[in-house]
C-alpha cells in the first residue's frame, strides 16, 4: 500500500477506519477463525471470504465500477455484518494487501484496511470493527500501524535518537490513520503505571489510539523536538494529543494537553475526556481511507434477503427504464427520417420517395436484349 495522503472530504461520523500491518504467518488464516467463532456465537449475523478479482466482477445483475476495486496488490476481502444498540445495522469490509515494502524485517508481513460503518452516528461504546475480524489476543500481532515501530494496545517509548524521534513524530502525524498521545512519564513507572493509558478508553475508540511514552530523561528534548515539528509542547509529568497534518478542525494545543497524568493504574480521567473530544473532531480523510470507505458503500456484497429483493426491484426498473428511453429515441429516429425523406421528396417535385433500380427491375428490362443476342450466331455464314 502507498502512503497517505489527505483528500478534501472529511470523515463521516457514522465511519469507523483504521489501517496497519499484520507481522506473522496466514493473517488470513486468523480472521477467518475469528469471524467464523463470532459467527457461531451469535455475535455477528454474517460474513464472507471474497477473493479481490471475483469481488469485484462486473455482471448484468450487479454492475460495478473502478470504485469497487481494492488494486493488484490486494490478497483478500472479508465482509461481516453485525447489529449494536437498538439494533442498528454495521457493515464492514477488511482488505489485506501485500506490504508495499520488501525489507527483511518485513517478512511475513501483510498490510490491512478496514472500513465500517454504521446507520446512524458511531458510538465509542459499541464494539471495535478491528477486533471483529482480528481476535483481541496478544498472540496475534495484528495490531501494527503503517508507521514502522509502533503499535496499537501498548505504550510505544519514543526513541532516544533526536533525528529518529523527529522522523518518527512527523510519519505519525502525516500518515497514520490513528489518533497519536505523547504521555511522559514523571518518574519510572512500577507495573501498574505501564500499563497502556488506552486500555481504559471505550471498546471502538481503545484501537483507534495509539500511545508513545517519554522516559523522564526525555522531558527536555521531546519537548523541544514536538514543538520545532509539530508547535505543541509536552508537560513535565503530563501528555498531549498530537495533531494530524492538516490539523483537524477545531484543534488547539493548549485545549488538548493535561498538565498532569498520573501513572498509578488508576483512571485518567481527564487525558481519557481530551482523547475522546479529539477523535471526535472533523478530520480530512487519508485519500487511502476514502477510496476504502466507497469500497465499502459501492462494492457491498453481504446482503439480506430483504435487501436483495429491493436490489433485483431496482435493477428490473433501471433496465426498464433503459428499454423505455431506447424505444424513445427509435421513434424519434424514424421520425426524424421520416421527415427527411418528405421534405427531400417536396424539394425535388415528386409524389414519392426518390425511385431507385432495383436488382430485379434491371434483370427484367435487359432479359429481351439477351436472348436475342443469343440467336444472332444462327444467322451467320456465306450462305445465310
Amino acid at each position: 500500500m502507498a502512503k497517505s495522503s489527505p483528500s478534501s472530504t472529511t470523515a463521516p461520523d457514522t465511519a469507523w477506519l483504521g489501517s496497519g500491518r499484520h507481522r506473522g504467518p496466514e493473517a488470513e488464516r486468523d480472521v477467518r477463525r475469528n469471524l467464523i467463532a463470532l459467527k457461531a456465537a451469535g455475535v455477528i449475523d454474517d460474513f464472507l471470504d471474497l477473493d479481490p478479482v471475483e469481488a469485484v466482477r462486473s455482471t448484468d445483475m450487479f454492475p460495478r465500477d473502478a470504485s469497487a476495486d481494492p488494486g493488484p496488490s490486494a490478497r483478500r476481502l472479508f465482509e461481516a455484518r453485525w447489529r449494536v444498540t437498538d439494533g442498528v445495522t454495521v457493515r464492514a469490509q477488511l482488505t489485506t494487501y501485500e506490504p508495499a515494502s520488501r525489507r527483511a524485517d518485513s517478512e511475513g508481513e501483510v498490510a490491512w484496511v478496514l472500513a465500517a460503518e454504521a446507520e446512524r452516528r458511531w458510538e465509542a461504546s459499541w464494539p471495535s470493527p478491528a477486533t471483529v475480524f482480528w481476535p483481541d489476543s496478544d498472540q496475534v500481532a495484528w495490531d501494527h500501524d503503517s508507521v514502522a515501530g509502533v503499535r496499537l494496545r501498548t505504550a510505544n517509548h519514543l526513541p532516544k535518537d533526536d533525528g529518529e524521534l523527529r522522523r518518527l513524530l512527523r510519519e505519525c502525524t502525516r500518515q497514520s490513520w490513528f489518533v497519536h498521545v505523547v504521555v511522559h512519564e514523571a518518574m519510572t513507572p512500577d507495573e501498574l503505571g505501564r500499563r497502556p493509558v488506552t486500555t481504559f478508553l471505550p471498546p471502538s475508540l481503545k484501537h483507534r489510539v495509539v500511545e508513545h511514552r517519554a522516559t523522564p530523561e526525555q522531558a527536555l528534548i521531546a519537548d523541544f523536538v514536538m514543538k520545532r515539528e509539530l508547535g505543541v509542547g509536552l508537560p513535565r509529568g503530563g501528555a498531549v494529543v498530537l495533531p494530524s497534518t492538516p490539523q483537524a478542525t477545531g484543534y488547539d494545543a493548549e485545549r488538548f494537553t493535561v498538565r498532569d497524568v498520573f501513572l498509578d493504574g488508576t483512571e485518567p480521567t481527564e487525558l481519557l475526556r481530551k482523547i475522546t473530544e479529539y477523535a471526535s473532531l472533523p478530520r480530512p480523510l487519508p485519500t487511502d481511507a476514502e477510496a476504502a470507505l466507497t469500497r465499502l458503500r459501492q462494492g457491498w456484497h453481504l446482503l439480506t434477503a430483504d435487501e436483495e429483493l429491493a436490489h433485483a426491484r431496482a435493477m428490473v426498473t433501471r433496465y426498464a427504464k433503459a428499454l423505455q428511453a431506447m424505444t424513445e429515441s427509435c421513434d424519434l429516429y424514424r421520425e426524424a427520417a421520416e421527415s427527411a425523406l418528405a421534405a427531400l421528396a417536396e424539394a425535388t417535385g415528386s409524389s414519392g420517395p426518390p425511385e431507385t433500380s432495383t436488382p430485379a427491375a434491371v434483370d427484367q428490362e435487359t432479359a429481351p436484349r439477351k436472348a436475342f443476342t443469343r440467336r444472332l450466331p444462327l444467322f451467320r455464314g456465306p450462305n445465310r
